[in-house]
């Protein structure tokens, strides 16, 4: 069965600063729940803020190195999972479902893409 990570992106300049409160908690919790009940999550966290990495770029035959935070980038990975689905429609309606869970004010956005395997 074929894997597919799923990338949370988020506004980290522009967050909601607002706490989600406890139904969220407890809907998220559900939903993962569910998600490893049935077999499709390998595995799944959030990501430390652009603050605390760093971008290594090869470019020109050179290394350069640039710690964080990232400011040029309005959206950045906040975090992901990677499930074993079926198919991408499977892969896609659980994460589907794990963006509606988010307050309406959230912008979150999530990309789905399959692993390649050898």
């Amino acid at each position: 069965m074929p894997r597919f990570l799923t990338m949370v992106r988020i506004d980290e300049q522009n967050g909601p600063t607002e706490d989600s409160g406890p139904q969220f908690d407890e809907r998220m919790g559900a939903l993962f729940e569910e998600i490893t009940k049935a077999g499709v999550m390998v595995e799944t966290a959030g990501l430390a803020p652009t603050s605390e990495g760093t971008r290594i770029t090869w470019s020109g035959g050179k290394l350069s190195y640039t710690d964080g935070p990232f400011t040029e980038s309005k959206e950045v990975i906040g975090g992901y999972s990677i499930t074993r689905c079926a198919n991408k429609a499977e892969a896609v309606e659980w994460a589907k479902r794990f963006v509606e869970l988010h307050p309406e004010q959230w912008d979150v956005t999530v990309e789905v893409r399959e692993i390649v395997e050898d």
